[in-house]
């Protein structure tokens, strides 16, 4: 399969418009010459084992969960790591694919993955993901006559192109105008308007506000069908991660044995997103000191798992995905250099 055809199954997974604004998400590092894919390799953090493993099998693709891209580039040079490799990842004719907060967002991605962990139940999202079609306002505003109606229109399809709006009579000759506007030529309306008095001192402006997307957006909360105790929690999501283990901080009045009706989960870096989050349990991969201390105090329990333990059991999932969308001339690997920098000693 051509690279482009790669992509495409990609971003149907996890499409990139999910990703939060600070992400840097998509094709990374493009090689400059065009050959089919045959190999991809899955990692959670593409380091240099990692990018040795994948020269070694003469990988094509690279799928890093976490972008070694992030921060903007204003030269490539050798004494940066994440430099390193990808010069390395250019000459070795490898591309570099990252779909990070995307494929946390999505519906059945990393954070419905997570949960998943504890337990079934009735999950919601945290944080609401919602459309990504361009920002649109709603502009209302008066005239005074059918003729001065006609000639504002004109100049505003003159400025702005084409125009969707309504019309309502009002009071005498005059007329109530509704007029969608994209926020890329709301400027040039509003200063059309404001060249005539009449929709200049009737003007109001509307944001509308863009759709929800259904089980897509940051975090997760589970009510669970059965409540368990908090060291069943703990077993389930050690096993769940596959991790021997896990950190743990009981809840204030909350024992072992305390009983978790909720849950509430956030890969990665969880703090902001769980924050003053209602839930007997968080689970993430880590907190800051005092994030810890106030879920403590406002009796909630959390698992910390490191960071990138949190993500990385999902590559399975991924590949199982992939699998059953790509041609069958082309190999899925996990990386078996992948891992957590910390370890428990």
């Amino acid at each position: 399969m051509d690279l482009s055809e790669v992509l495409e199954v990609l971003e149907n997974l996890a499409p990139l418009p999910l990703a939060e604004p600070w992400d840097n998400v998509g094709l990374l590092v493009e090689p400059s010459k065009v050959h089919p894919v045959k190999t991809v390799l899955l990692t959670n953090d593409l380091t240099v084992p990692v990018m040795d493993e994948a020269e070694a099998m003469n990988c094509d693709l690279i799928v890093s969960y976490h972008p070694p891209l992030f921060r903007p580039i204003k030269r490539l040079v050798q004494r940066d790591w994440k430099q390193q490799l990808a010069i390395r990842a250019v000459k070795a004719g490898i591309a570099i694919y990252s779909p990070h907060t995307a494929l946390d967002c999505v519906r059945g991605g990393v954070n419905d993955w997570l949960i998943g962990g504890v337990g079934s139940g009735s999950v919601s999202v945290l944080s609401q993901a919602a459309s990504s079609t361009p920002l649109t306002h709603k502009l209302e505003f008066t005239v005074r006559n059918h003729e001065e109606l006609k000639m504002i229109l004109a100049e505003l399809m003159d400025t702005t192109g084409k125009l969707e709006y309504t019309t309502t009579r009002s009071d005498g000759d005059g007329y109530n105008v509704s007029l969608i506007c994209p926020d890329s030529i709301l400027t040039a309306a509003v200063q059309t308007l404001s060249q005539h008095a009449t929709s200049k001192e009737s003007l109001r402006i509307l944001q509308l506000t863009k759709l929800p997307l259904p089980g897509c957006g940051q975090g997760r909360r589970s009510i669970l069908d059965e409540p368990i105790s908090i060291a069943t929690a703990v077993q389930r999501i050690k096993s769940h991660l596959g991790l021997s283990h896990v950190r743990l901080a009981l809840g204030a009045q909350h024992t072992l044995e305390s009983a978790v009706n909720t849950v509430a989960v956030c890969a990665g870096s969880g703090g902001s997103v769980l924050n003053a989050v209602k839930a007997d349990l968080y689970i993430t991969g880590e907190m800051s000191h005092h994030e810890v201390l106030d879920a403590v105090a406002a009796g909630t329990s959390v698992i910390l798992s490191d960071h990138s333990n949190s993500e990385r059991g999902f590559l399975s999932v991924l590949k199982e995905r992939l699998s059953v969308r790509l041609s069958d001339s082309i190999s899925i690997k996990l990386s078996q250099r992948d891992r957590d920098p910390l370890e428990i000693l």
